[in-house]
């Protein structure tokens, strides 16, 4: 797991640098493309109070009114780009390194698969050149 995201000066205006989880951060992710609550519980393994607990407390270190207040403050933070992340995969993997990140276990894993495929292709081509 990586270290808690840390963003600098606070979007509410010159106050601390903002601290958020990787899974505050994923729960600000996918209110920002529009999820529900009970489907972002859902698909990240959580009960709907949690989220929307979480989403309280992004309100409260964000300095926002309500969830979409806090998505525009992260966007102008420079928190969010726009684009959905990608995760458990070699384009994850990727994203994470380019970002300067240490990837999370999930990009991990599909690195390794993505990994273990390109091995056996080579070498399937070495065993038909054969």
């Amino acid at each position: 797991m990586t270290a808690p995201l840390r963003v600098g000066p606070s979007p509410s205006g010159g106050g601390p640098a903002v601290s958020l989880t990787e899974s505050e951060l994923a729960v600000l992710q996918r209110a920002a493309q529009g999820d529900t609550y009970s489907l972002i519980a859902r698909d990240l393994g959580y009960v709907e109070k949690s989220v929307s607990k979480m989403a309280l407390r992004l309100n409260r270190k964000l300095g926002a009114r309500n969830i979409t207040h806090a998505v525009l403050l992260a966007c102008q933070a420079g928190l969010l780009d726009g684009r959905p992340r990608r995760h458990g995969d070699h384009a994850g993997f990727a994203a994470h390194v380019r970002r300067g990140e240490e990837p999370c276990d999930a990009c991990w894993d599909g690195e390794r698969v993505y990994r273990q495929e390109k091995k056996a292709v080579r070498k399937a081509a070495v065993s038909n050149a054969a």
